[in-house]
């Protein structure tokens, strides 16, 4: 043997750690060392922001509004006469739709007012609305429309839902033409959609509430100032839809129109627009759905209808009432989304053989027409019969009240577990983090996952809500967001992994996650302040219910596209099906659910904000006491400071999803 042979062998190399994979971990460490830090031991301006270092914004802004009402003019006219007249212009549309749905043609007001035609009859509409059905798409969508429509008439909330119907049918149709004339304008100048770009994000993560109180200002309390409210909420979708719809056009479409000499106006309305209308009728869904979400909120400023009747019940703790206006909204949204799909699938076909369905159409119109002119010379036909009316409001009220006698101290302890346990803790742990260190690490995050700019805009927003003086409640809000969220994916990953692998489960979860689509956020609150009161853990409930259908639908969507020659691979390799499932669909599916997380934050920061109406004490909180108190600054400020929480997160999980995806190969 030789002296080489006989030398004792090297010891093998210690692995090389990278740098980035110990930075979080580092981060973490840090994190929980400040927390837990003894009380002096960090500056007293890093714990609580000084009140010198704040911005002072709500006041300017108030002060702002008010001059602006109340001294600003164009010359000829100020601005209050300005906002007055656009008012008045709006008011004429959703009056027509009110006069021929709800209240009839009137003229005068008070004891001077003559009505000169009835409403359309309960019937009649009952009838229109199974033939425009049947018109659209067949004998079962013309079945459940007028299913739907006897639903809210012998539940007695046809005078509601009508009122209600009404003005979505304005708002929907002011947004979903002004997204698309947006939409197209930012196609046609960069510089639009980059300019329009910002604003869209504030419009889709602002609070409702927080548009309420300018609207208020500006155009005066009624149904009118919630239209516009209704409207800024509703039509980002529809222009980001446009955007995409008419940039997916096929280039021998463009081509076509260069050919054939049309000018840029022909080309646009007479080719784009129609190539590109089935996708663009799925952003009209988008603004109806997103109207009657609002309906409520803006009941609070005089839209009146089912929004109002779910309101006066939620005020009342009539839970029985709150359920059945609540549901009636459920309904109706449930009809106008499966007519607006109806509709988009319908452009998707074209028209042939729907020339008999049209007729039929048409023949219930004049059907109608006859029907409204008897109503007109017998005035009794119109209203539904209070005999024939039926209730389950006292059969609610009697479960909510059996079940809080039989089950209070079981009720009791589940909320206690998770208040002692989770809320609490967490809410400690966030309202302990020092403000420098988490715009720092915001910051950080930003740069990690998008370089310069990204961690510009993170860090700038977050140091915002620091020196807007609502850092306090700004980690009230992350917090219950956080956990909300958290227990959101943890429930939806699992039934959306079921779904993807089962298709019974996947269509009795479509059904549920239609439901939870559809289902207005307000009913969410009123059975679960019945049964655990006003606190944190009715906000969690309503958060996790409202939140869970994108954790869900995303998870399922992104494992069944994944292509079943890799999951043959793996079989072929020996993987078990939980192999399968842990180390091959999770993580080539791991974009696709971080789109899901990302949906799911926005919608539960949407929900939070209504939480307020049940307690909590977040930012939710100071834009609603701001409308109650008249104080536009201070909700405009609350409102941009969610808005900003919902932007950060929504950069960042977008970022991340992006280099996942890179790193995955998936483009």
């Amino acid at each position: 043997m030789s002296v080489a042979d006989a030398r004792p062998a090297a010891p093998a190399a210690m692995p090389k750690l990278a740098p980035g994979k110990l930075l979080w971990p580092l981060v973490a460490l840090v994190t929980v060392a400040l927390v837990m830090a003894p009380a002096g031991a960090l500056p007293a301006w890093a714990v609580k922001l000084p009140a010198a270092w704040q911005l002072g914004l709500a006041p300017q802004i108030s002060a702002f509004m008010k001059w602006l009402m109340e001294s600003a003019t164009f010359g000829l006219f100020s601005v209050r006469e300005f906002t007055r007249a656009i008012a008045w212009t709006l008011d004429l549309p959703l009056s027509a739709a009110k006069a021929v749905l709800s209240t009839g043609l009137v003229i005068g007001q008070g004891s001077d007012a003559v009505k000169l035609a009835p409403p359309i009859p309960w019937f009649a509409m009952v009838a229109l609305g199974i033939a425009a059905g049947y018109a659209v798409s067949g004998v079962r969508l013309a079945v459940l429309m007028g299913l739907g429509l006897l639903y809210l008439a012998v539940f007695g909330q046809w005078a509601g839902a009508m009122v209600t119907l009404a003005s979505v049918l304005v708002s929907s149709l002011l947004g979903a033409f002004g997204g698309l004339l947006l939409g197209l304008a930012c196609v046609r100048w960069r510089a639009v959609e980059r300019a329009v770009g910002p604003l869209l994000d504030l419009a889709q993560t602002m609070p409702v509430f927080a548009y309420l109180l300018p609207m208020l200002i500006l155009f005066g309390f009624g149904p009118v100032s919630a239209m516009v409210a209704t409207i800024i909420y509703a039509m980002p979708p529809m222009v980001r839809v446009t955007i995409l719809a008419i940039r997916a056009v096929p280039e021998d479409v463009r081509s076509l129109a260069v050919m054939t000499g049309c000018t840029r106006r022909q080309t646009t309305w007479k080719m784009l627009v129609p190539t590109a209308l089935p996708a663009l009728m799925v952003g009209v869904n988008q603004v109806i759905m997103l109207s009657l979400n609002v309906v409520i909120i803006a009941s609070m400023i005089g839209a009146g209808g089912l929004g109002f009747d779910v309101l006066t019940a939620l005020r009342r703790n009539d839970i029985g009432a709150g359920l059945e206006a609540g549901l009636a909204i459920t309904v109706l949204a449930i009809l106008l989304d499966r007519f607006a799909q109806g509709l988009a699938h319908g452009a998707e076909r074209g028209a042939a053989g729907r020339s008999g369905r049209r007729l039929a159409l048409w023949a219930a119109l004049a059907g109608v027409a006859a029907l409204w002119l008897a109503a007109a010379l017998w005035p009794s036909l119109a209203t539904y019969p209070e005999a024939w009316r039926l209730s389950t409001a006292p059969w609610w009220n009697e479960l909510v009240r059996w079940i809080n006698l039989t089950f209070y101290s079981q009720l009791e302890a589940v909320k206690v577990f998770f208040l002692l346990n989770i809320l609490v803790p967490v809410k400690r742990f966030m309202l302990a983090l020092p403000w420098p260190w988490v715009a720092a690490v915001v910051t950080l995050a930003g740069f990690r996952l998008g370089g310069l700019r990204l961690a510009a805009v993170t860090g700038l927003m977050t140091l915002f809500i620091a020196l807007s003086g609502l850092w306090p409640a700004a980690m009230v809000t992350v917090y219950l967001c956080g956990v909300g969220v958290a227990l959101a994916m943890l429930i939806g990953v699992p039934i959306g992994l079921l779904a993807a692998a089962n298709p019974t489960a996947r269509k009795i979860t479509d059904v549920a996650v239609d439901t939870l689509q559809t289902l207005p956020s307000f009913v969410y609150l009123i059975p679960f302040v019945m049964l655990f009161k006003v606190g944190d853990f009715t906000a969690l409930i309503a958060i996790v219910l409202y939140a869970v259908a994108p954790a869900i639908r995303y998870t399922a969507h992104g494992v069944s596209q994944i292509h079943p020659a890799l999951i043959e691979a793996g079989v072929m390799n020996g993987c078990t099906r939980l192999q399968s499932l842990l180390r091959i669909r999770l993580p080539l599916a791991t974009p696709e659910i971080l789109l899901g997380l990302n949906q799911t934050l926005m919608l539960a920061l949407s929900m939070l904000v209504i939480t307020a109406l049940v307690g909590t004490r977040d930012l939710g909180q100071e834009v609603y006491s701001a409308l109650a108190q008249a104080n536009v600054g201070k909700g405009l400020v609350a409102g941009l400071c969610v808005a900003f929480i919902g932007i950060i997160a929504d950069r960042l999980l977008s970022a991340a999803s992006g280099r996942l995806r890179q790193r995955l190969g998936l483009g």
